[in-house]
């Protein structure tokens, strides 16, 4: 058996020392290409960033300019976020090529806590969110020891259930957004919807190398041309918007404190630290230097920091991006400097509100009929990691079956818990957070506590996943 590798005690140390070379993790490329990369990298996940704002501001309430504003202030947070990741100090980053952003983790029960409150409820979500993640914060080293208690029958459970959870939102784009008005579900928007979808599988499989993995960004842009002429574009968040501008700290008020806002959040931060474990898990394995406890703490305190620093800019919880560990694994560029490049482009894009206001162009069904395949694919990734969770041994197949049932209450029957007390439902009314505590409560039960069943050892050992089976946020 090989003997493991101890770790360096200086993160950015070179790998191969002997031979006075550096890791390529820490390699330097030249100004041009290094800009180049990390634009790639930036053009993988953008669509990703600013989706989560784009759900979460007409959910609460928000104006078209309000949300342009939030998504301005995500790009912002996320190349914050990513800074943090990348280059990292004293013991905070993983100091692996790792983008951060906002997390989908928290959008439905953000939506749960905020619904139809303006910015009332954008201020609860923010103090729920700084509490959750200064918790996280304190609790990083623990966390970090703790990684088998989260084999891929837990992570694998909560990553479907981020995708199934949102793709009824997927579909409410497809329709218009709002149901009250008079073309909601016409056969104009649904068309829309159709032929953005078409147009962006249609990119996957002809494209190749970069212009593949923006794929679904084309087809926002294509989907957006076709409906102008149409008449289904809205240029109001443009007008007045600047041409630069900062993200003014508490722009919807000063946070709010509520204890089932903060459960609730501080459950999506659970599931964050999983899905961003995971995460390292994989891009260690392909960039050949293996995520060991302290590069995970490290990781997981880069996340819960740029999480906490978030709202002071109106961003909302970051963690890791998989679709960034495929590019990597693609374009072999393990350099963490093209990601922190990356980070740069985002913070610049955040300081550009007009740039953020041009996203805000884009019709609800053409963002549907992306969504689909947007979400749908974070929910293909949970299976795929699932596939990797001998579900055929032990009672593994019983803790997936009892938390899924149990997550897609909400989704299947929206009135389900109508007559429960109003602070449980914002967690109840969440498929992700009570399916990730039925995961972890049913996995401790039957391969940690007392006799395990025939598949306990195996499944109750960490994993290093594919970066196929990673959740995309």
């Amino acid at each position: 058996m090989a003997a493991t590798p101890r770790f360096r005690k200086d993160a950015d140390a070179p790998a191969d020392s002997s031979e006075g070379r550096k890791h390529p993790v820490d390699e330097t490329l030249p100004p041009l290409k290094m800009f180049t990369s990390g634009l790639q990298h930036v053009a993988a996940m953008y669509a990703g960033v600013v989706a989560p704002p784009m759900i979460v501001g007409p959910a609460v309430g928000l104006s078209a300019k309000d949300t342009a504003f939030l998504m301005g202030a995500s790009l912002f947070t996320a190349g914050i976020a990513t800074l943090l990741q990348t280059l990292g100090f004293w013991r905070v980053g993983a100091r692996l090529p790792f983008v951060n952003g906002v997390s989908f983790a928290g959008v439905t029960p953000m939506i749960a806590i905020g619904r139809d409150r303006g910015y009332d409820g954008i201020a609860v979500i923010f103090g729920a969110i700084i509490v959750a993640s200064v918790l996280g914060f304190v609790l990083t080293p623990y966390f970090s020891k703790l990684v088998r208690f989260f084999p891929p029958v837990v992570t694998g459970t909560v990553i479907t259930l981020i995708g199934v959870s949102l793709l009824p939102v997927a579909f409410n784009w497809s329709q218009g957004g709002n149901s009250t008005a008079s073309d909601y579900g016409s056969m104009k928007n649904i068309g829309m919807a159709a032929l953005t979808f078409v147009v962006v599988l249609a990119l996957r499989r002809l494209l190749r190398g970069f212009l593949q993995q923006i794929a679904i960004l084309l087809g926002l842009v294509i989907g957006t041309l076709v409906a102008i002429p149409l008449g289904m574009t809205n240029f109001d968040a443009m007008k007045g918007a600047d041409v630069v501008g900062f993200p003014t700290p508490f722009h919807f008020g000063a946070p709010q404190f509520e204890i089932a806002a903060i459960i609730s959040m501080c459950i999506v931060m659970l599931v964050c630290m999983t899905e961003s474990t995971a995460d390292m898990l994989a891009l260690g394995k392909i960039v050949d230097r293996p995520a060991d406890e302290r590069i995970i703490e490290g990781g997981l305190r880069a996340d819960t920091l740029g999480s906490a620093i978030s709202p002071l800019f109106n961003g909302f919880m970051c963690s890791a991006f998989a679709q960034n560990i495929g590019l990597v694994a693609m374009t072999k560029v393990r350099s963490r400097f093209v990601v922190a490049a990356g980070g740069g482009i985002l913070i610049l894009l955040g300081l550009c509100p007009i740039a953020a206001s041009v996203i805000a162009l884009v019709p609800l069904p053409v963002l549907g009929g992306a969504g689909i395949v947007l979400f749908g694919s974070v929910a293909a990734s949970g299976i795929q990691t699932l596939a990797t969770a001998a579900l055929e041994k032990g009672e593994n197949a019983l803790i997936v079956a009892a938390a899924v049932g149990i997550g897609l209450i909400p989704i299947a029957a929206p009135s389900f818990y109508h007559a429960f007390p109003k602070d449980l439902l914002v967690v109840l009314d969440s498929g992700i957070s009570t399916g990730c505590v039925v995961a972890i409560v049913l996995n401790l039960a039957f391969n940690h506590l007392g006799k395990r069943g025939e598949g306990g050892e195996e499944a109750a050992a960490p994993s290093e996943p594919s970066p196929a089976a990673v959740a995309v946020h």
